[in-house]
């Protein structure tokens, strides 16, 4: 089989073509770093092609994870070809990368993207001519809009049969050139043993690559004679070794696009966006706009959209539960039987169930913020402030995604270059809300808070990271000292939604939802309802405060008074939330037996106040998250003592901060 590797700069459209080329449905993100591990399709009527869809990155120097992903599959796996994806509204910083993809001597197509836009605002580009200068098949596409793929696929078949690599243009001069060609010659051998192109060889020995010195086993003669090489280099061009790469490759991009791109202006996407940032990430409105979107979102969510449907569907699933209730009685079932299936299952997974429109509603905002572009901006604005708790606004974008899941979070650290950075987020991105407690928050803000549900939302949410910001603050000044890494990210263009990616978004988190509330719900309802209808003589009990699960919640329940509640049922959906969130949910709707909201707040009421219920959630926001978010963490910290430790700093602080929403919240209410 045949391997395609998809290449290209952050944001420049690659998963996008991803989709258009193997038919899959990957989330598209109108922000930088949203392909965080490689995928892999097959070309769609070519089963034979397979396409790999590598991280974005902006260079081969390996300073993230991925970069470090991208370039051993590249010398690694060795591909049949490389289409390289580049952004033509931008197209001097993407070739950038596209000279290093050139010196790997494997066959190359690039798809220049965005054409339509370069075209619109009256700019040009000569692709025959860009073509001929760089020794490679160019195609103009908009994957977007599906225009140009056709003939993509035809020259990228073509390429992969002809099996013909880049031609060799030396594109380097001057004092870099004879540096870079002295190290070839040195390294020829040694080069060619590890699978590495020469010449890609020496620019990385040029550059002091660690691993490229490694991969060669360079010896300590041949050091002293590269250093010698470069020292001498540095010094005529009164320069250091990086800076003279760079401005050797941008030199030779300028010449190029000179010959190639007309520019008269900016591209209409580009001029809105400028107008736009003037106001959305103003030095001083900047955040409290923000903070007014969310609010919105909230309002929308929570009040108007969100609310309506969660309504109709729990008339749904309680005709449903109801229908199946009186066909389980007509046939005579038993009494363990039928309390299973409906005070277990029904209800259990039922009352999970009922959230998933408040789930895709929220969504549905997140994602028209994320592929507006609008998001990238906030990790801009973010970076002042991460900068005071010793981290960068880079540090943002996995935070971000812990507001849908801290698991995908937790990986996407691996893009942080600095292993401090990356271990301090890891801590503190399960302390952004997830997904999984929207449950929960509808839940007692439905029976405590119903008119004032978007200020419960978003006073949860800034919580949060408040808690985050003060965590920030002491572990840099006890754990984590040292200084962030300096903060670079691209500001995408504003772009219009693709109805498409927005419908995709949604669609995953609600089949993500679905599937957990009939896997691992379905399971923590079943042991539930064993737990607290049977004491432990087994035998059935009518009354659940004498079965095996009271007296399990009964022992923890006592560490909870100084939060306000002191119920068994309380603590014991605690303790099965490490499961799953949504399992707080199902925990206290099997116990109460409540099928309705109606019936649910009811019984909510004799186990909290309205005080002690948002020290419930303050608790459930806060605490460590669930046993895949801890398995995640252990995996990418690579040790079970430090998740461990890790865990339980989440807990402590849940705890502290809860005790203090109640303590203080006490004081002014009388008691």
């Amino acid at each position: 089989m045949s391997v395609i590797a998809l290449a290209g700069n952050q944001n420049s459209g690659k998963t996008t073509l991803y989709n258009k080329l193997t038919g899959s449905n990957q989330h598209v993100g109108n922000f930088p770093g949203v392909t965080i591990e490689k995928k892999e399709g097959q070309l769609k009527k070519h089963k034979d092609i397979s396409i790999v869809d590598l991280p974005g990155i902006y260079s081969l120097s390996p300073y993230t994870m991925e970069e470090v992903v991208t370039r051993d599959f590249l010398l690694k796996k060795k591909p049949d070809l490389i289409l390289n994806i580049v952004d033509a509204t931008n197209i001097e910083r993407n070739l950038y990368l596209t000279l290093q993809l050139m010196e790997l001597s494997i066959p190359m197509v690039i798809a220049l993207n965005m054409m339509d836009e370069v075209t619109a605002s009256g700019n040009s580009i000569d692709v025959k001519k860009l073509s001929s200068h760089l020794g490679i098949p160019v195609v103009p596409i908009s994957a977007s809009k599906d225009e140009g793929i056709p003939e993509l696929i035809d020259i990228v078949i073509r390429s992969i049969k002809e099996n013909s690599s880049p031609k060799k243009h030396d594109f380097c001069f001057g004092e870099v050139h004879k540096a870079i060609h002295s190290i070839s010659h040195l390294i020829a051998d040694q080069a060619e043993n590890a699978g590495y192109p020469p010449r890609f060889a020496a620019t990385k020995l040029v550059e002091g690559d660690e691993p490229t010195f490694k991969s060669l086993e360079i010896t300590e003669n041949q050091k002293h004679i590269i250093e010698h090489v470069v020292k001498d280099m540095e010094e005529a061009l009164e320069t250091d070794r990086e800076a003279a790469l760079a401005d050797m490759r941008y030199c030779y991009i300028e010449k190029i696009c000179s010959e190639s791109v007309v520019k008269k202006q900016e591209t209409k996407e580009q001029q809105r966006s400028e107008k736009f940032d003037k106001i959305l990430t103003h030095k001083y409105f900047g955040i409290p706009i923000f903070l007014g979107i969310m609010f919105f979102v909230f309002w929308m969510t929570f009040s108007v959209i969100g609310a309506p449907l969660q309504e109709f569907l729990e008339v749904v699933i309680t005709a449903f539960t109801e229908t199946i209730s009186n066909a389980l009685i007509r046939i005579g079932v038993s009494d363990w039987v039928y309390s299973l299936v409906i005070n277990g299952i029904f209800v259990g997974v039922g009352s999970v169930l009922s959230f998933l429109p408040i789930i895709v509603v929220l969504f549905l905002f997140l994602s028209l913020l994320e592929d507006s572009g609008y998001m990238a901006r906030v990790a801009f604005l973010m970076d002042k402030l991460l900068r005071k708790i010793g981290l960068s606004g880079r540090s943002f974008v996995p935070m971000l995604i812990g507001f849908g899941c801290s698991v995908p979070a937790i990986m996407a650290t691996r893009t942080l270059a600095s292993e401090r950075d990356r271990k301090m987020t890891i801590v503190l991105t399960p302390f952004m809300s997830c997904s999984a407690k929207l449950p929960i928050y509808g839940m007692i803000t439905v029976a405590f808070f119903p008119d004032n549900a978007a200020l419960v939302m978003i006073g949860l949410y800034a919580t949060g990271i408040v808690v985050a910001v003060l965590s920030g603050l002491l572990l840099k000044n006890t754990i984590f000292k040292g200084e962030p890494v300096p903060f670079v990210m691209e500001l995408p263009a504003y772009r219009i939604p693709s109805r498409k990616s927005v419908l995709i978004h949604m669609w995953g988190k609600a089949k993500d939802f679905i599937q957990k509330a009939f896997t691992i719900i379905f399971l923590a309802s079943i042991v539930i309802w064993f737990l607290q209808g049977f004491n432990w003589s087994f035998d059935m009990v009518e009354d659940s405060s004498k079965s095996m699960l009271a007296y399990i919640g009964s022992m923890v329940s006592p560490i909870f008074k100084p939060l306000g509640f002191n119920d068994w049922r309380a603590s014991t959906a605690l303790i099965t939330g490490l499961t799953a969130k949504e399992a707080v949910v199902s925990t206290l709707s099997v116990l109460t037996g409540a099928v309705t909201d109606v019936q649910l707040s009811e019984v909510l009421f004799k186990i909290f106040t309205p005080l002690s219920a948002f020290a419930f959630l303050v608790f459930v926001l806060l605490y460590m998250p669930c046993v895949a978010a801890f398995a995640a963490t252990k995996r990418e910290l690579g040790s079970l003592r430090y998740a461990v430790l890790t865990a339980l700093y989440q807990t402590v602080t849940a705890y502290a901060v809860g005790t203090l929403v109640y303590q203080i919240g006490s004081l002014f209410s009388g008691g």
